[in-house]
């Protein structure tokens, strides 16, 4: 039936985990990359947090966004 397809589901970014992915996690290293890089890591519920903390303790900047707001970026 056309129109009735689920959406892609996206696996977290965390090794070892094969969860569906519910956050963006943009983030830079600002000692290699300019402002205009982005890299991008995806993570469960579970592992949003840990992802991100990882991040921010190395002083990176970090924006959080849920998949379903990725339009908004």
């Amino acid at each position: 039936m056309l129109g009735s397809e689920e959406p892609p589901q996206f696996t977290c970014s965390r090794a070892g985990c094969s969860q569906t992915a519910r956050d963006r996690i943009e983030w830079r290293n600002p000692k290699i990359h300019t402002e205009d890089r982005v890299k991008v890591w995806l993570a469960c519920d579970e592992h949003s947090e840990f992802l991100t903390d990882f991040l921010r303790a190395r002083s990176f900047p970090v924006r959080v966004v849920p998949l379903g707001d990725v339009s908004n970026t």
